[in-house]
């Protein structure tokens, strides 16, 4: 059999050498794209394992592009999956894989279709979300669901334990249904439609800290953008700062004063407190533009300090 995946980031990596592993006998096209600017590495990666296991290798971002045509004309595809795939593939193209093609995603769908849905599901506050499989439809993420998973997300995690607890849903899921995906005998399940709800496009400008958000909110904020991705940023005396953590205080004071974003008190060791819209956050560990991350306390000193607009 011939399997197409379409795969980005360290995710795709390890759900291709494990397909590598369980499926050896199939013949395999992985394509993949060059990362952005901000995120960790993955192409070079994937191309090498790729070629390491004599399979072929595609860089492409539009698989539908007409240089494509002549391949997907010469080689009939069985099976397509996708894999922190960010583009939309048409119909002509996932049409063509005749056992069908899937898609994994970071929700219980029909909740959170749409882009980074790990990252605005932690923004959001939420105590969940969740892996499905499912099979791909003319709509985003609507079509018919193969199986859902759930994953629990702490009060305190970050984007990147609740990323691995996902992944390693994939991982798990792949290793349980690739069998019936090759074979063509998965049972679908229509989604509820009218439960969908939708995000959009996430960008590093999206990190930007509101002080007059609640505590909760910029706490959130930093847990869903740190490492890998960029980190929420807010700007001292004119220069960006990025909040690598931040912690909410028990039995914190309770101030009445209307000054988000001002520095109130240092504490060495564990970081500097600041007032929000409406309580106070506790900053650990921070990072002024082109110099190393520090522990809060060490840069945020003076209570004179306010955080917030860049000409502030």
């Amino acid at each position: 059999m011939h399997i197409a995946l379409l795969c980005a980031t360290e995710r795709g990596y390890r759900f291709a050498k494990l397909l590598f592993e369980l499926e050896r006998g199939h013949s395999y096209t992985i394509f993949s794209f060059r990362e952005t600017a901000w995120e960790p590495p993955f192409l070079d990666d994937i191309r090498a394992l790729t070629l390491a296991n004599n399979q072929r290798f595609i860089e492409a971002r539009n698989v539908a592009r007409a240089s494509l045509a002549s391949y997907w004309r010469d080689n009939p595809v069985d099976l397509m999956l996708m894999i922190s795939w960010r583009y939309i593939v048409p119909r002509e193209i996932f049409g063509l894989a005749r056992r069908g093609s899937y898609v994994f995603h970071d929700s219980l769908l029909p909740r959170y279709r749409g882009f980074a849905p790990t990252v605005w599901a932690i923004i959001n506050g939420e105590r969940e979300t969740g892996v499905s499989l499912f099979r791909v439809a003319d709509e985003l993420d609507a079509g018919d669901i193969v199986t859902q998973r759930s994953v629990a997300i702490g009060e305190n995690d970050t984007i990147a334990a609740v990323m691995e607890r996902v992944t390693q849903t994939y991982l798990d899921i792949a290793e349980c249904r690739i069998a019936e995906l090759l074979s063509g005998s998965v049972q679908l399940t229509p989604q509820d439609h009218s439960e969908a709800t939708y995000t959009c496009k996430w960008t590093p400008a999206d990190a930007c800290i509101d002080w007059n958000s609640s505590a909760r909110a910029i706490h959130n904020l930093v847990r869903a953008t740190s490492r890998p991705y960029p980190g929420a940023y807010t700007f001292l005396d004119g220069r960006k700062l990025t909040v690598w953590s931040a912690a909410l205080p028990r039995d914190a004071r309770h101030y009445v004063t209307k000054a988000p974003g001002r520095v109130l008190r240092c504490q060495p060791g564990l970081g500097a407190t600041v007032l929000t819209g409406d309580g106070v956050i506790l900053l650990q560990s921070v990072q002024l533009e082109g110099e190393p991350i520090v522990n809060a306390a060490s840069l945020l000193r003076s209570p004179s300090l306010t955080l917030g607009d860049r000409n502030r």
